[in-house]
């Protein structure tokens, strides 16, 4: 006789008590009943709450809060009238001295249980001593609710927008320039984009503070539009210009594709210049449109910092930085190293980050446009050997064939950058096979109130 299957002791519709442990990866808490794990935003780990159950799969539920039968004593008021309705933020209602311990313990989970290592290696997490109004570019969808303009932010789990223009977590100034383009929409009748019928004109709303708060502060506004030409273009030039005497750059970006990518390819000067100046540690950078870059500078610098500890350079040292982006991390490194080697496979990011160097005056730093897990066992096979390698790849992080030809040029040490710090512990426990100790981590809170958390680690060579 075959084994037979355990009921699962919930049902949809049905309300349970669910003590709290955990947090889950999107700042959810985690709880069980009857063993049976049951995920309920907004819950936090000490809490037990009455939660009527929405969904059921084979291994987990998901639940919402119908009453709080034992708070945390971590549990405040969340600052944003649309806080829970939105999906930008999951942690306003927890204080932030906790929000960095739940992170700190976020990454120790994963280094123990991904990793299979000392959790203990895990420092507290660092975190800025404001932690709001801290993302110096908006991205805000443009659409409608009920026949009525829409502005602001997509609502959790939907498409469906909440308007709101005043953001907690963005740069004030990109609250003023977003509550005046919604006004210039109100104002000219201008159709939003709807996304099922594939008509009208205004997608987005794009703004970039850069140096925000210093003498050469620069702000760039981009209009994400369905149509080649913006209607009442003068109209927008005019008001925005009269409004923001530091605004430099108007974009018009055109993407009529039907699509969840914010940005088409082609974008069209409506005024201004074409870039703006940013800086991180004294390094300048020229940012487009279409340039990334990092959306908390205070905090970047706290990361970068961290980075540079640990690669501990002497100016002797010859350094790879794998998935090198614009450059940031390579001219941070170049400051330090003998030769620093930046690898990306996003051709306008490479111009970027060599535009950048020329800029800064780096002659030490060379970029190749080229996918690390083909550049790395190249570099390898031609004889390169680095003191020291970085990576900062992308939330999936390192392909193993990056991984076995960065263990294979054996680099005294090995520096990793990640958004993604449970990815980042299945790639720590690779190089572990391949002859590396981890020596430490350290967690950086780039994106306070949301569930996220960035974190670099040190990895450095066994002796023989």
């Amino acid at each position: 006789m075959g084994k037979r299957k355990l009921a699962v002791p919930v049902a949809k519709g049905q309300t349970y008590t669910v003590p709290i442990h955990g947090m889950g990866s999107n700042g959810e808490g985690i709880g069980c009943v009857e063993g049976f794990t049951v995920f309920v935003p907004f819950a936090l780990p000490g809490e037990t709450v009455q939660a009527k159950v929405d969904v059921v799969k084979k291994n987990y539920a998901t639940a919402t809060i119908e009453t709080i039968e034992v708070a945390s004593p971590h549990r405040i008021e969340p600052r944003c009238s649309v806080y829970g309705t939105c999906g930008g933020c999951q942690l306003q209602h927890v204080s932030y001295e906790e929000q960095l311990a739940l992170k700190t313990q976020k990454v120790k989970d994963v280094i123990e249980r991904i990793a299979g290592d000392d959790p203990n290696l895990v420092r507290p997490a660092l975190g800025p001593a404001n932690p709001w109004q801290y993302r110096n570019k908006m991205q805000m969808p443009v659409g409608s609710s009920n026949g009525e303009l829409a502005m602001g932010f997509y609502a959790r789990g939907s498409h469906d927008i909440v308007t709101y223009v005043d953001c907690h977590i963005q740069s004030e100034v990109n609250n003023e320039m977003a509550k005046v383009c919604y006004s210039i929409m109100k104002d000219t009748g201008i159709a939003p984009y709807d996304e099922v019928r594939e008509t009208g004109v205004v997608r987005h709303i794009i703004g970039r503070v850069a140096n925000e708060g210093k003498e050469n502060e620069e702000w760039m506004l981009i209009i994400v539009a369905a149509t080649k030409q913006l209607p009442k273009q003068d109209t927008w030039v005019t008001r925005l210009t009269e409004a923001f005497p530091k605004l430099k750059s108007i974009v018009l970006n055109y993407n009529p594709k039907k699509t969840n990518v914010i940005m088409g390819r082609k974008n069209t000067l409506l005024w201004g210049n074409e870039y703006i100046n940013d800086s991180i540690e004294e390094l300048d950078f020229r940012l487009s449109a279409h340039s990334f870059f990092q959306v908390n500078p205070r905090q970047t610098e706290v990361l970068y910092d961290e980075a540079l500890r640990f690669a501990a350079l002497t100016g002797e040292e010859t350094v790879i930085d794998a998935y090198c982006g614009t450059g940031t991390i390579s001219l941070c490194l170049a400051r330090q190293a003998k030769e620093v080697i930046g690898i990306e496979i996003v051709e306008p990011a490479i111009i970027d980050a060599r535009a950048n160097a020329k800029r800064n005056g780096f002659t030490n730093a060379t970029f190749m446009v080229a996918d690390a897990a083909e550049a790395m066992p190249t570099l390898y096979k031609d004889g390169v050997r680095p003191d020291v390698i970085v990576f900062d790849p992308i939330r999936a992080g390192c392909k193993e064939p990056v991984l076995y030809a960065a263990a294979a040029m054996a680099p005294k040490r090995i520096v990793y950058v990640s958004c993604n710090p449970a990815s980042m512990a299945r790639d720590i426990a690779i190089l572990k096979e391949k002859g590396y100790r981890l020596e430490a981590v350290q967690p950086v809170d780039m994106f306070p109130m949301t569930a996220h958390v960035e974190a670099v680690c040190l990895m450095s060579r066994k002796e023989k």
